[in-house]
């Protein structure tokens, strides 16, 4: 099967690349890329990108669900964790993500600001895959190819 195939039929790629000490670059099948560090630049971390993506995933649910009734005055997201080291080792603990919408005054308006809470639900309950992913667990395959 092929990389197109595969992604057609749900598979998913990130390939990353180490550019110098502490320094990555992930790179998709699209060709997109961003770097990546320990903290030591203004490179986002790993952990900031798990954040970001968990902030991405349902950002994106929730606007496509309440920009079909009024397009926001302000659609923004903060998505926060605390770093812990315990005996599971080193893990995220207290996620929690925020949005801070607001819409214009108006029928349009007004059906966005119900649909809201509904689209953050429906996120958070079933749709965003980062954040489903996260709290369901998934087991993660490491392993070293020769």
């Amino acid at each position: 099967m092929t990389d197109d195939q595969a992604i057609a039929n749900g598979a998913r790629r990130v390939d990353l690349t180490r550019i110098g000490p502490e320094q990555y670059e992930a790179t998709n099948v699209r060709g997109g890329r961003i770097t990546l560090g320990t903290g030591q630049n203004e490179d986002f971390t790993p952990v900031e990108l798990l954040l970001a993506a968990i902030a991405g995933c349902s950002g994106v649910d929730v606007d496509l669900m309440t920009a079909r009734r009024a397009e926001p005055l302000e659609f923004s997201i903060t998505s926060r964790g605390d770093k812990v080291n315990d005996e599971q080792g080193h893990h995220m603990d207290n996620l929690e993500v925020t949005f801070t919408l607001r819409f214009p005054e108006g029928p349009g308006g007004d059906k966005a600001r119900e649909m809201a809470p509904r689209a953050i639900e429906a996120s958070r309950d079933r749709l965003c895959t980062v954040s489903r992913t996260v709290s369901l667990g998934t087991p993660i395959t490491m392993r070293q190819q020769d």
